[in-house]
């Protein structure tokens, strides 16, 4: 693997039944500190990928490599000793814990918790502010907050993030779409799935777009965005089938 790439997917298929694949053969690779999404229609894989890569979904066939090391069905257990987190897209806070408790658990075996919380509070500074207030008290878009800085804690190489703007409202979806950016300016790659396609893109350096799981197009995030006919065909401008 390329020393400028953090994630290099090759070939991948993987499903939840045996022989029965949703991917197809599908290649990607994650740039060093840069974020890169995933786009696509409903039912186009792109969920079961970043699971397949996050040992999640059963892989049949290919291979995922992070910094150079074959990663292929991990368990998710050993996901934080090989520098990956993923942040799921629902139940991803412990919501009766409050939100120390909730950091101070992913660095239970941090030998400088204290420490890596001070910092993680530096970093988010509304955390810091209601860290004795159980999680389910925040808002949505201080959960989703929360869940990167759990997924955080441990320094990874690589965060994988589920559609984290799922359900907020505009501004909140706005702000954790730009702290995923703002997280490559802190040495983390990042390989987003999102359904808010424009502003994905806005944030995003580099973009794969999936269809009845397969590579369809990829390309510098800008340039799809401003693209019309790609816009037309996966924007939603207008619906065509995939050949």
């Amino acid at each position: 693997m390329s020393a400028e790439n953090t994630l290099a997917v090759s070939g991948l298929e993987a499903g939840y039944i045996k022989d029965l694949p949703i991917l197809r053969g599908i290649d990607l690779k994650v740039r060093r500190n840069a974020l890169t999404c995933i786009i696509g229609p409903n039912g186009a894989g792109k969920s079961t990928l970043i699971k397949a890569i996050a040992g999640l979904v059963p892989v049949s066939a290919g291979a995922v490599a992070l910094d150079g090391r074959t990663i292929t069905g991990i368990r998710a257990d050993q996901m934080a000793d090989l520098g990956m987190a993923y942040v799921p897209q629902t139940d991803n806070i412990f919501r009766t814990l409050t939100i120390r408790q909730n950091l101070a658990l992913v660095l239970r075996r941090n030998r400088q918790r204290d420490q890596r919380l001070e910092e993680l509070f530096r970093m988010f500074p509304p955390l810091r502010d209601k860290q004795g207030d159980p999680a389910a008290s925040l808002s949505g878009g201080q959960r989703q907050m929360l869940a990167v800085a759990m997924a955080l804690a441990n320094k990874p190489s690589l965060i994988l993030m589920d559609e984290p703007s799922a359900g907020l409202a505009p501004k909140a979806a706005a702000e954790v779409l730009d702290l995923a950016r703002e997280l490559t300016r802190e040495g983390v790659s990042i390989l987003l799935v999102e359904q808010n396609v424009k502003q994905a893109l806005r944030v995003s350096d580099h973009c794969y777009i999936l269809a009845e799981g397969r590579n369809q197009i990829d390309g510098p995030a800008a340039d799809i965005l401003a693209d019309p006919i790609v816009g037309e065909i996966y924007l939603g401008r207008r619906r065509v089938s995939t050949p």
